[in-house]
């Protein structure tokens, strides 16, 4: 997962860097300049992941301020030096999604990024439940007919992108930029469809029906949903019966 990262002093960067990254998150350091200009990436589809820490500094409400302004509804987190509870009312009031206070540890960060992301996409829930598949949202790999299966960290990535939007089309071009968008190394063009291949493989292996899950919706991309027939034995299941008695 990637982060935006607003830390004013250079000496807390490199120890910043190294918690978040052992952590599973991508850092990008930006400057005062990306308030003012650099809010445009994050408005585009497949974007909508990637956290913005702000580090302790006096803009800090200006900076909040300035990411809702524009519509941005990227999960936003202020990293405090010091607990304040009229400064932590504010910022939240303004926007922020969440604060810590230090000492900063990257495992708290990523679980507190992963349950805004939960929300917005309305899984209250650490997991969701796509007929034989058990998706978690924590960073396990998904259970597929009670077993797990193992996938690999961009198989995981692009799984879970799919999972937090199950039943939804999604194009490969938003999954594609929110496994990769920050990247300097950019694969091929074909690497998601690849991905997708692979992902089809492991969970028809895993499932007692042998169903793939991930659907190509041709020209638009792709979705993780149910079999139409586990769909329909799901409503036959739980459609309520009706008495009828005839009147003489």
């Amino acid at each position: 997962m990637r982060a935006y990262v607003f830390e004013p002093r250079e000496k807390r960067r490199a120890s910043l860097a190294a918690e978040l990254e052992n952590a599973g998150l991508q850092p990008l350091f930006v400057g005062e300049e990306f308030f003012d200009t650099g809010l445009a990436p994050l408005m585009q589809p497949g974007c909508e992941h990637r956290a913005i820490l702000i580090g302790e500094s006096p803009n800090i409400h200006k900076q909040i301020r300035a990411v809702r302004s524009v519509g941005c509804e990227n999960p936003m987190i202020v990293l405090r030096d010091f607990r304040n509870s009229a400064d932590t009312a504010a910022a939240l009031d303004r926007g922020a999604d969440d604060v810590v206070v230090s000492p900063i540890k990257g495992g708290e960060v990523m679980s507190r990024i992963n349950s805004i992301v939960r929300r917005f996409h309305g899984h209250a829930s650490e997991s969701v439940i796509v007929g034989e598949v058990t998706a978690y949202f924590d960073g396990r790999d998904p259970l597929v007919s009670g077993a797990r299966i193992k996938l690999s960290k961009r198989e995981h990535s692009i799984f879970q992108h799919l999972a937090l939007n199950s039943n939804k089309v999604i194009s490969k071009n938003a999954i594609y930029d929110a496994v990769y968008g920050m990247s300097a190394d950019q694969p091929f063009d074909k690497v998601i469809d690849v991905y997708i291949c692979k992902l089809r493989k492991k969970i028809a292996a895993a499932s007692e029906s042998g169903a793939q899950y991930i659907e190509t919706i041709h020209g638009r991309g792709y979705k993780l949903s149910a079999p139409e027939e586990m769909i329909l034995q799901a409503v036959e299941t739980i459609r309520p019966t009706h008495n009828i008695e005839a009147r003489v």
